[in-house]
């Protein structure tokens, strides 16, 4: 099984959120190394903590990368709005490798 997630927190009826969750949606984030799944998680949502409701209820979409081999969650930089979805997945590839180069 996959441990690496990708966590999208996004927001009903929020254009910015639709537009990075179909992009997202639509590219294999398999080929990326480390292959990484993708959850989308609804920050209004009762499953959601009220510390990540607080942190994230304003800035919505937020990546977060949840990492069992980091050992921690990773807060990815805010994606540009106009980035084409294979430019998507290069941009998330270099940022993995950011964050994968100390471990």
């Amino acid at each position: 099984m996959n441990s690496e997630v990708l966590i999208l927190y996004s927001r009903k009826g929020c254009c910015l959120c639709q537009t990075l969750e179909e992009k997202l949606s639509n590219i294999c984030l398999e080929k990326l190394n480390p292959s990484i799944m993708l959850s989308i998680v609804d920050i209004d949502s009762k499953k959601v903590s009220l510390d990540i409701q607080m942190k994230y209820t304003n800035q919505v979409p937020v990546i977060v990368l949840d990492s069992t081999r980091l050992l921690k969650k990773v807060e990815l930089p805010r994606v540009p709005p106009r980035l084409k979805e294979d430019m998507l997945l290069s941009w998330i590839q270099k940022n993995l490798n950011i964050f994968y180069k100390t471990v």
